[in-house]
This record gives structure tokens, C-alpha cells and sequence, in this order.
């Protein structure tokens, strides 16, 4: 994980106005959160088993998250990588899994794997920081 600065910190907006904005740019809200709490995701590159998010967390400052209405205010961005698993899965549970369903995918083999050329996936989480902060920030509130 490599976090670092950016204008999107400290900014205050509606949790639903900002998840409007953010989806066109394929960054989307995260499905695990907690209600206090959340961030947003875009992933900046995908291949072999490999996939760089940026990630933008955020805290509840007013009313609850999920709701269109809930004031929330932005953290400090980061980069991380997951690495998954392309092959099939051989361990005790596979058959059960498939038979039963219980789950359709595999945990991350790294979820916080090594990010070689860091400056290159910081300057491009920036640059898509600023892609969207461009297009409604005067909306935010620092």
C-alpha cells in the first residue's frame, strides 16, 4: 500500500451526490464498509492475476452511509495491489465448494502485494484524482 497526497483530502460532500459523479470514471463505492466509514475504488491496471487499485477511503461526519444524504469527508488516497490465484483450486474444500456453492471466488493470494515502479501508480492514481476533481469540485467543500 502506498498512500500519498492529494487534493481530494479533507474535501466534505453527500455520499450519494459524490457516488453519481464518481461511477461514469468507473470508480466505484466499495461494498465492504463499515457505517462510519467507506472508501471508493478504481482499478488503474489489470493483468494475470494482478490488479492496482487506488483507493480513496472516507469517514461519516454526518447521518449514515448508504444513505444518499450522508456527509462524508475524504481521507488520504492510496495505491494497493492484489494478486490473485488464476488456477483451479485443489485444497479439501473445492468439491464442497462446487457442489454446494459456497463460494464462487478465491481469497487474494496478496492483498497488499509489492508495487514495483511505486512513482508511476501514485502519478497515475493522481492523475485520476484530478480527472474527476475537475469536473465538480467546486461542489466540494474543504
Amino acid at each position: 500500500m502506498i498512500q500519498f497526497e492529494s487534493r481530494i483530502e479533507g474535501k466534505k460532500t453527500e455520499f450519494g451526490y459524490i457516488r453519481e459523479i464518481f461511477e461514469p470514471f468507473g470508480c466505484n463505492f466499495c461494498s465492504n464498509f463499515e457505517y462510519h466509514e467507506g472508501m471508493f475504488d478504481s482499478i488503474l491496471y489489470r493483468e494475470d492475476g494482478e490488479t492496482i487499485y487506488l483507493r480513496m477511503p472516507f469517514r461519516v461526519i454526518e447521518g449514515e452511509l448508504d444513505h444518499y444524504s450522508a456527509y462524508i469527508q475524504f481521507g488520504k488516497p492510496y495505491v494497493i495491489k492484489h494478486v490473485v490465484n488464476l488456477g483451479l483450486d485443489y485444497d479439501e474444500n473445492s468439491l464442497l465448494t462446487a457442489t454446494g456453492g459456497l463460494s464462487q471466488f478465491q481469497d487474494p493470494l496478496d492483498r497488499d502485494g509489492e508495487i514495483k515502479d511505486k512513482s508511476r501508480w501514485v502519478k497515475a492514481g493522481k492523475e485520476k484524482i484530478n480527472q474527476m476533481l475537475n469536473s465538480f469540485e467546486d461542489e466540494l467543500v474543504s
